[in-house]
């Protein structure tokens, strides 16, 4: 090895070994307060600020859904699904969850306890707010696995049901054992570095203008530390293996050309379902990927979850429920 050439790797080794020091994480505090609802922000029982935003009907709402966000993403993530449901009837909040958006620590990881704490304080505060209107819960990708946490652990008994739309069911035991390897060495040696998925070549939606305007939204996280995805699967491993115990009614909704989460932990995830074909059930959307709520064909998606909300019992106007049923048994067939 040349001189050069061993200075480059020398210098490459002394970052790995500085950025080991750089693993932060901010998981929620001790209580200093009751949780209250601000002007447009959830005050957490530790003090910290979720910024929450509602798209609310006229009148009364036939019913409330508290959603939870993607990896990276933030409240705005439901801006249209919120206003095509609250035309509906049904009145949306979102937050930012920490390490989110205008939340606390942006671009640092939480925890999974405190993620889905405050999913819980939210809808504690928010079934107060409206005590008449039965109360869902609805997680997109990562936030869907937040659902799942929140619902299996202690869960708020003011919730009458979850909808989890492309959750992040994606645990270690599904992963292959290099990608384990590298996370795992990666987080050990380079906690602090950031990735950006540049040249992944992974597209989450047909929606090409709304992909663009995420892009140049200051509040999207573009560069991943290491750390946070570290915890981000610590959350997947959580949520793949209790969602066998969920004990809600449900509603999980897949895109067949999701390219983010794989369909073989969430197809196994909908058929360790205890209450599958009975109080639980799952949506396969041909057309979707996994931005379902603000793909193109978003409206079959909203119209779906009103409809559920409304009678979930009842099948879906888009037969996507059927498509699933489908999909299951010929998953059985093949003995997968």
């Amino acid at each position: 090895m040349g001189a050069r050439a061993a200075g480059v790797l020398g210098g490459l080794l002394m970052a790995l070994l500085l950025s080991a020091c750089a693993a932060t994480t901010h998981p929620a505090g001790p209580a200093i307060r009751p949780p209250v609802l601000e002007d447009g922000a959830i005050a957490a029982a530790d003090g910290a600020r979720l910024p929450l935003r509602s798209w609310l009907p006229d009148g009364e709402p036939r019913a409330v859904i508290v959603a939870t966000h993607g990896m990276n993403d933030y409240s705005n993530a439901f801006d249209g699904p919120g206003r095509a449901l609250a035309a509906k009837g049904i009145a949306v909040y979102a937050y930012d969850q920490r390490g989110f958006g205008a939340g606390p620590h942006p671009g640092r990881w939480s925890s999974t306890a405190a993620m889905a704490a405050d999913l819980r304080t939210a809808v504690h505060l928010l079934a107060v707010r409206h005590p008449r209107a039965p109360l869902y819960l609805l997680g997109e990708s990562m936030g869907g696995a937040v659902v799942i946490e929140a619902a299996v652990h202690v869960p708020p008994p003011e919730v009458k049901g979850v909808i989890l739309s492309a959750p992040a069911v994606w645990g270690r035991a599904s992963m292959p054992w290099y990608q384990r390897a590298a996370l795992w060495l990666a987080y050990r040696l380079a906690p602090g570095w950031t990735l950006s998925g540049r040249g992944l070549k992974i597209q989450p939606s047909d929606n090409i203008e709304m992909l663009r305007a995420l892009s140049k939204d200051p509040l999207v996280i573009k560069e991943t530390r290491v750390d946070a995805i570290f915890g981000l699967v610590d959350l997947m491993d959580a949520a793949q293996g209790d969602a066998p115990r969920l004990d809600l009614p449900s509603l999980l909704l897949y895109g067949a050309r999701d390219e983010i989460i794989p369909p073989e932990p969430t197809w196994a995830a909908v058929a360790g379902l205890p209450h599958l074909g009975t109080r639980q059930r799952a949506a396969l959307y041909a057309d979707g990927w996994h931005m379902l709520l603000r793909d193109l064909q978003a409206r079959v998606v909203i119209d779906d979850i009103a409809a559920w909300v409304a009678d979930p019992s009842a099948p879906l106007p888009s037969g996507a429920d059927r498509a699933a049923s489908e999909k299951l048994a010929t998953l059985a067939s093949e003995g997968r």
